[in-house]
């Protein structure tokens, strides 16, 4: 509620004084993180090829635009080792299984998929078949 209050008094003092922020739409709704984990096959010519699969020159504008258009506010993957993890941000009605249906219905999701396994190498604990495994938040600090 508070947090509705200070977007509603910030409203007020930008129309008061007509301030634009250049706030994104999705900036004002609540938003979900979701973090996974996933690994990569420990060579190093590999994991650079997976990086320039990843550039904004490189990756297939059709993927950016499925991820967008799937409720996906920004999507963001990070690199320690072989170890990826992926941080995921969307509007608070965004649901994984729908994103989950999107994607196998989609032929350019699914061939970007069979391209990345090359790369990718599932963790001990993941289920079959499964790729990025959700991660459990043990800590967070406001």
């Amino acid at each position: 509620m508070s947090l509705y209050i200070g977007i509603l008094a910030l409203g007020v003092r930008i129309a008061k004084h007509k301030i634009r922020l250049p706030i994104p739409n999705h900036a004002l709704t609540l938003m979900k993180t979701y973090c996974f984990a996933l690994d990569l096959y420990d060579d190093a010519a590999l994991i650079e090829e997976y990086k320039r699969w990843h550039r904004p020159d490189t990756i297939w504008p059709e993927v950016v635009e499925h991820i967008k258009s799937s409720g996906i506010a920004s999507v963001e993957i990070y690199l320690a080792g072989n170890r990826l993890v992926m941080v995921l941000t969307a509007g608070d009605d965004f649901s994984l299984d729908a994103k989950a249906a999107l994607d196998a219905a989609s032929a350019t999701m699914q061939k970007w998929e069979e391209l990345m396994w090359k790369y990718q190498k599932a963790l001990p604990f993941a289920k079959p078949g499964q790729k990025w495994v959700p991660m459990e938040k043990i800590f967070d600090v406001r």
